[in-house]
């Protein structure tokens, strides 16, 4: 029985096949990395957001509270003592210094919550850049397996178009150019 010559195309369709499926799979890696990323500071950051608000219904409590106190204060008759209008202003002072307190931890958590915020988009740009690597070489690893079944060159040549699209999409993954 004579051997059958193996056509040497049918090697580089296996190199680019293997590098293609390697590709996918650090896709797919990568992609879920960054989407749990992704998932894990839209969390954080909600917590964040519940603690800004927290921290605002507290220092309007206390806003209030001086208010009212101002309007007592005002309707207090002169003949009240000096201790007595000390309390009064004290309260009121530190009142306001509580305000003032949360609201500096206002924007201190604000701004945390904006930096976790920018980094799940962020997250999301390198995992759907990842998702769409996946399809393509997806595609292509099936186009190859098809052009080796059928030994059809021009099959490949359609898989080798949409891997290469889908290693664009892999590095964009890692850079983010798109």
């Amino acid at each position: 029985m004579a051997e059958e010559k193996k056509e040497t195309w049918l090697n580089y369709l296996a190199l680019t096949t293997v590098i293609f499926a390697v590709c996918a799979t650090l896709s797919t890696f990568k992609g879920g990395g960054f989407s749990t990323r992704s998932v894990m500071s839209q969390s954080q950051a909600s917590d964040q957001w519940a603690y800004f608000q927290a921290k605002g219904i507290k220092a309007y409590m206390y806003q209030m509270q001086a208010e009212k106190m101002e309007m007592e204060l005002l309707g207090l008759p002169k003949s009240t003592s000096k201790e007595v209008l000390k309390v009064y202003k004290d309260k009121v002072a530190d009142y306001r210094k509580r305000v003032e307190k949360y609201e500096k931890e206002k924007a201190e958590i604000e701004a945390t919550a904006k930096k976790l915020e920018s980094v799940r988009d962020e997250s999301q740009l390198h995992s759907k850049a990842f998702g769409v690597a996946v399809i393509y070489l997806q595609i292509a690893i099936l186009l190859s397996s098809i052009a080796g079944l059928l030994k059809k060159k021009v099959v490949w040549y359609g898989g080798l178009a949409t891997g290469v699209v889908g290693l664009v999409y892999f590095a964009d993954g890692f850079l983010v150019f798109l």
